[in-house]
């Protein structure tokens, strides 16, 4: 969608693959491995004026953060920062409905990740939006895609309740959000 409204998209990667089929359509690629050198990412971070981050955060926090927060910091341009967490830093809430004022109480080592994640983002000063996503749906991806491809599970969990968002709505919300 930002391609087709004249933005000039820049990724990080971290496989050829994804290289090739990012650049395949119109996007400019940037390799973040823990062996690539930086100084194309800090080159693009300079220019750029959003930034989208989804990456998983690993133990240690933010990948990005980790190599690029001072960068991050003196990127001048910057005027919107998104960040993709889960909903899954809410934890267990018992089937009660939750928003941003919902204290965050992780059970997972990898919502306790995002939390930590979040923070250090929030800390930066930078202007940082955060998206908690639930399970994400559309083309490829979802609980229809995994009965196709065999790997779906059972859920047996009375008064268990799934969220879902739709790939295409997520891409709204950030559009608007940027806007």
């Amino acid at each position: 969608e930002l391609l087709e409204d004249g933005w000039e998209v820049w990724a990080t990667v971290r496989s050829a693959e994804a290289q090739e089929r990012f650049t395949a359509s119109g996007v400019h690629c940037v390799m973040f491995t823990d062996d690539a050198p930086l100084d194309p990412a800090q080159q693009a971070l300079h220019r750029a004026t959003h930034l989208l981050v989804t990456a998983a955060p690993t133990d240690g926090g933010d990948p990005m953060l980790a190599k690029l927060e001072q960068s991050l910091k003196d990127a001048s341009k910057l005027q919107w920062v998104g960040y993709l967490s889960t909903v899954g830093v809410y934890g267990d809430v018992g089937g009660e409905k939750v928003d941003e004022s919902t204290r965050l109480e992780p059970l997972t080592q990898r919502a306790k990740r995002r939390v930590y994640a979040e923070k250090q983002w929030l800390d930066t000063g930078l202007p940082v939006h955060i998206f908690r996503l639930p399970g994400i749906y559309g083309p490829n991806r979802g609980p229809l895609e995994k009965v196709r491809t065999g790997s779906a599970r059972r859920v047996l969990k009375e008064g268990h309740v799934f969220s879902r968002v739709h790939v295409d709505d997520i891409s709204l919300v950030l559009s608007a959000s940027i806007a």
